[in-house]
């Protein structure tokens, strides 16, 4: 079916799709606006001139489609949709930021084609216990955030982005020691709405066009994610773990607050002796037995924990490389998950904390990376 006028659902309206409904015009929601859970609903919003996205009730969709060549924004969202399949964004930009509606995505709710000339200009809105990659962007330009899986299927997290300087409301000068250079060009924010969970953080980074060169030089050694903490109004290190390839850096454990998110160069302190093996294969031949740390028993004082590719703990110690303590693949039994099970070939995250006294400077380092596991 094809609506080339404008589309209003009155309120006493109940508009159902069972089937492929081509929108053409202005689509308006005050009644009942679902799909057909039996045979999906397709809704394409494809149109020349501006669409406007409006209603008092929420509207309902399985699978979407944005098609829209008018100069941006080409829709205008001031009333609220609900996603549960995936939505296309091929062309047309969604603003909700100038109009006060909301876009939500359900449990295992997905989008694809996402890009600079397609994505949602706005807060996005995820439910559900599914890792999800925000479709979010700001002036005309795509700039995702990722969610590690949440626990529960109640939970939901908001995210959006700024292509702005975040010095101006969240002063760059006031920041843990160790933070050195934040960027100036661009922020995220991610909100925990509803649940307990917590999760993994992933920002990406484009320093063509919006990162600062300077703060992705060397992502590998020491690019994090910073936050801004409301109570003490102070930017903190959440730590992270750069994938050069794809250009992201992910934090190695769930974030300890929510808010507001860039990335920022920190200065780490690290021994001259100590240095991480991040390949194990535990399989008997006495190469790469243990997750081996060069020269860490010289710093006793110290804590080694790994993560699985959700945040969940499988291993955490004291005291590493002494008597035989060291990781093995095997979860620990004073972690998250049971103790003595071998865990499956992937990759791991871990995170190594030691404390330090060298010529009379003593302090803590903290360091995360990843860790390739190969149980077979």
């Amino acid at each position: 079916m094809t609506v080339v006028s404008n589309f209003n659902n009155t309120d006493s309206g109940e508009y159902k799709n069972d089937g492929e409904v081509l929108l053409q015009g202005n689509f308006n929601n005050d009644g009942l606006a679902t799909f057909n859970p039996q045979n999906n609903g397709y809704t394409r919003f494809e149109g020349f001139l501006t669409q406007k996205i409006t209603g008092t009730v929420p509207s309902e969709f399985k699978d979407l489609l944005f098609y829209n060549t008018n100069p941006q924004p080409a829709f205008q969202l001031s009333g609220d949709i609900i996603i549960f399949g995936n939505s296309e964004f091929n062309q047309g930009i969604v603003n909700n930021d100038h109009f006060g509606g909301t876009i939500s995505f359900e449990q295992d709710a997905t989008h694809t084609s996402t890009w600079n000339g397609s994505h949602v200009d706005g807060e996005v809105i995820k439910n559900g216990s599914t890792d999800f990659q925000y479709p979010i962007g700001d002036k005309n330009l795509y700039r995702y955030a990722r969610i590690s899986a949440p626990s529960e299927i109640a939970d939901s997290f908001t995210g959006k982005y700024f292509f702005d300087n975040s010095h101006t409301l969240y002063p760059h000068t006031s920041k843990q020691p160790e933070i050195g250079l934040i960027d100036n060009k661009e922020y995220w924010t991610v909100d925990k709405t509803n649940g307990s969970s917590d999760i993994l953080l992933t920002l990406s980074w484009d320093e063509s066009i919006t990162t600062p060169d300077e703060v992705v030089a060397s992502p590998e050694s020491d690019i994090h994610i910073v936050r801004w903490d409301e109570t003490k109004s102070l930017w903190v290190d959440e730590g992270g773990v750069a994938d050069v390839p794809g250009k992201t850096v992910t934090t190695a454990v769930e974030v300890s607050g929510y808010g507001v998110f860039t990335l920022a160069r920190v200065r780490t302190k690290t021994s001259g002796c100590v240095k991480v093996f991040n390949g194990v294969s535990p399989n008997g031949d006495n190469d790469n037995d243990y997750f081996y740390i060069e020269c860490i028993n010289k710093y006793p004082d110290n804590t080694v924990e790994i993560y699985n590719r959700w945040g969940v703990k499988v291993f955490e110690t004291n005291n590493y490389d002494s008597s035989g303590n060291v990781f093995k693949g095997y979860s620990d039994g004073r972690a998250t998950m049971n103790g003595s099970n071998k865990l499956p070939t992937g990759t791991y995250f871990y995170v190594l904390t030691y404390e330090y006294d060298e010529n009379g400077n003593k302090g803590t380092h903290k360091q995360a990376g990843y860790l390739h596991l190969s149980a077979d």
